[in-house]
């Protein structure tokens, strides 16, 4: 009996560990916001919601001159919406109107990140491109990088919009458990961002990007999102690793989505 107890107090231990091991693998939020659009020469605004759940979330809507489309950006796991400057601004010269927040618990946002948390957040700031900007769903494209790409799917699979992007994401927070603790059974994991599944309910045009340099996310969980998508659809191949490949192959990334926006509109 006690070698039965023994065995059941070091299961429950390790259950634990990984539980809180998997939350510090998938969310590295950073709260100092080191810099904002103006550095760049760009208007923005602050904007500040209140989630279904009651969670204060913070982010920016950085108008273009004259906008294409209005692009809603859900950043990766790592940082803040500070850090994704780079990439507002190559959004911005495409004549994208961009809102970028931050999800609960990263930058100014309040709160802690969970998966059905981090989708809450992203609807919150849908509802406000439809009801505050007055976008119209076909209007928006849904954008997700690394982990922003599931919530993208996500949103994307519930909610009208003109199409999604995804850059180097994964097909499900179990199978990239796999990678890094093979060792681990799939059922311990209580994220799924089972992205696989859900971009089959997507019924808009999708571009998909992925690195065949990704050192993070293997080259064949874009490959997999591509084929489990529905038509009409694009694969893209970039050069680089999985947090500058838009940068390193920034041409071929800005011309297909100048591409994807003429197609869309």
């Amino acid at each position: 009996m006690k070698i039965f107890l023994f065995t059941v107090f070091i299961f429950i231990l390790l259950f634990f560990f990984i539980r809180h091991l998997e939350k510090r693998s998938l969310y590295y939020p950073l709260r100092e916001i080191e810099t904002t659009p103006d550095a760049i020469k760009l208007d923005y605004e602050d904007i500040t919601l209140t989630t279904k759940d009651g969670v204060q979330i913070s982010g920016w809507f950085i108008p273009a001159q004259n906008p294409r489309a209005t692009l809603l950006f859900c950043h990766g796991n790592a940082g803040n919406i500070s850090h994704r400057i780079e990439k507002i601004q190559m959004f911005n010269a495409l004549g994208l109107n961009v809102l970028i927040f931050d999800y609960r618990g990263y930058g100014t946002s309040k709160g802690s990140p969970s998966e059905n948390g981090l989708y809450l957040d992203a609807e919150t700031m849908y509802e406000n491109l439809l009801h505050k900007k007055n976008a119209p769903p076909g209007q928006i494209i849904i954008y997700g990088e690394s982990l922003g790409g599931a919530v993208a799917i996500d949103l994307a699979g519930r909610r009208e919009s003109a199409g999604v992007i995804i850059e180097d994401s994964f097909t499900s927070a179990p199978d990239m458990g796999k990678k890094v603790f093979p060792f681990i059974p799939a059922f311990i994991y209580q994220s799924r961002y089972d992205s696989l599944q859900k971009i089959k309910n997507i019924k808009g045009r999708k571009l998909i990007f992925h690195s065949i340099d990704d050192e993070i996310i293997p080259f064949e969980h874009g490959r997999k999102l591509f084929e489990a998508a529905s038509q009409p659809k694009e694969f893209v191949r970039l050069r680089g690793g999985h947090n500058d490949a838009f940068a390193i192959s920034r041409g071929l990334f800005m011309e297909k989505i100048d591409s994807f926006v003429n197609e869309l509109f």
